[in-house]
């Protein structure tokens, strides 16, 4: 199968480079010039744009920050509608707003194609490894269609219902670990504070009922988690500033449907006082320095 795959970013290009392995054809595109290099030279063919990637394709995958580029790659000028085939799906495994996705989905399917929200979760580390979990919002026609494409990348994929569910699940998923990220450095950095081993602390807590993946697979203190940001000076893995937009997308569809949402509006706050203190580009996890520092605020 050709891919048109748009947006090699730190979970784009390890997903781009397991459909390689899987045996796919890929035309890839992204702005930054030695992303595309790196997967060329695993055998992609290198796009000018995303109307070049999708000309000649049989499925179109985005991966892409936020609504603004998903907007921009799909509907704007040499964007993927400009030169898809009719009867091509696109999937965007973004995570973005639902109302933008079905607005989105509105303008392929005047033009005879269909888009799939599909955003994922489990991390670089899953996109590596090929283990990611989708959030498919699709027809169960297309769910069939698309389902052994998202195999080759992820380990479970789940129909969520029609287009936008898929992004409906995602913001309720990151909405919780961005409040849960908060409650473990909240945890850490008090028992360290009161003298106890982080170590000790941490086994302690992921052999107790305050287990979670932020604290057993993605902890924030140093040298818990060998593979975790935090024992990597928190580089990599997934920003504070995107961890924020999905804050943002949560507190925009609750202000839609009048839903409360007080624990998620504290967690942007803080999660806001970290980036505004230049450190968005770090791993969401290393809101800790900032709980382990309350001064700071």
């Amino acid at each position: 199968m050709v891919i048109a795959f748009i947006g090699l970013g730190n979970m784009g290009s390890p997903m781009a480079r397991n459909l390689l392995k899987a045996g796919h054809a890929l035309a890839v595109h992204d702005l930054n010039t030695a992303a595309v290099d790196a997967l060329v030279a695993d055998g992609a063919r290198p796009c000018a744009s995303p109307a070049e990637a999708a000309r000649d394709a049989d499925l179109v995958l985005t991966m892409l920050p936020a609504p603004a580029q998903v907007e921009k790659v799909l509907a704007g000028h040499h964007g993927v509608l400009s030169t898809i085939k009719p009867g091509v799906p696109m999937v965007d495994c973004s995570t973005i707003d639902p109302a933008s996705v079905r607005r989105l989905a509105q303008l392929a399917r005047a033009q005879g194609n269909d888009l799939v929200d599909a955003p994922v979760s489990g991390g670089t580390g899953g996109a590596a490894a090929g283990t990611l979990t989708f959030m498919v919002g699709a027809s169960e026609d297309l769910f069939a269609r698309i389902q052994p494409v998202l195999q080759d990348m992820g380990r479970r994929i789940v129909h969520c219902g029609d287009v936008g569910h898929g992004q409906v699940a995602k913001i309720c998923n990151n909405l919780l670990l961005g409040i849960s990220m908060i409650a473990v450095s909240e945890a850490m950095s008090l028992g360290v504070s009161q003298g106890i081993d982080a170590k000790v602390l941490a086994d302690i807590i992921n052999a107790s009922s305050g287990r979670c993946w932020s604290s057993d697979t993605y902890n924030p203190y140093p040298d818990i988690i060998e593979s975790a940001p935090a024992s990597h000076g928190y580089q990599g893995g997934f920003g504070v500033d995107l961890m924020l937009k999905d804050l943002g997308l949560a507190a925009e569809a609750a202000r839609q449907s009048h839903h409360p949402l007080p624990m998620g509006a504290l967690a942007q706050q803080l999660y806001q006082v970290w980036s505004l203190q230049g450190q968005g580009h770090l791993d969401f996890s290393s809101i800790i320095q900032l709980l382990s520092h309350p001064d700071a605020a």
